[in-house]
């Protein structure tokens, strides 16, 4: 009786280990051609002032493309952008105590979305 309690305890030890290494689904799925598009939002006072006015800014992947963002926004958030502007940003000066260096360059998206559609930018991203 005792051999069959250790096999118990033993197959109920690999259910809960392969429970825990099943990854849980997200209620959204997103194809991984749009995941590294969008990198996050762009959230500064003016961004918030011109998401009033239904465009959404975005730091996007230095490679990606206006048609890219496009696709990315339509699939994450589920609305068809009306258009898309692509900015190139050049990383600041900065200085490390005597040393002078360089931010990174980055790219910014400024997405216009039809009349009364909105997104919630905090969400997908």
């Amino acid at each position: 009786m005792a051999l069959t309690k250790k096999t118990s305890k033993k197959a109920t030890a690999e259910k809960d280990s392969k429970e825990v290494a099943k990854p849980k689904a997200s209620t959204k799925q997103v194809s991984s051609a749009f995941a590294g598009t969008l990198l996050h939002p762009h959230v500064t006072e003016k961004a918030a002032t011109l998401a009033s006015q239904g465009v959404y800014v975005f730091v996007v992947n230095k490679k990606a493309t206006r048609i890219d963002v496009g696709a990315a926004v339509k699939a994450i958030y589920g609305v068809q952008p009306k258009s898309v502007r692509v900015i190139n940003m050049d990383g600041k000066s900065v200085r490390f105590g005597r040393f002078n260096g360089r931010r990174s360059d980055w790219k910014k998206a400024m997405v216009t979305l039809p009349k009364g559609a909105t997104i919630d930018v905090h969400q997908g991203v």
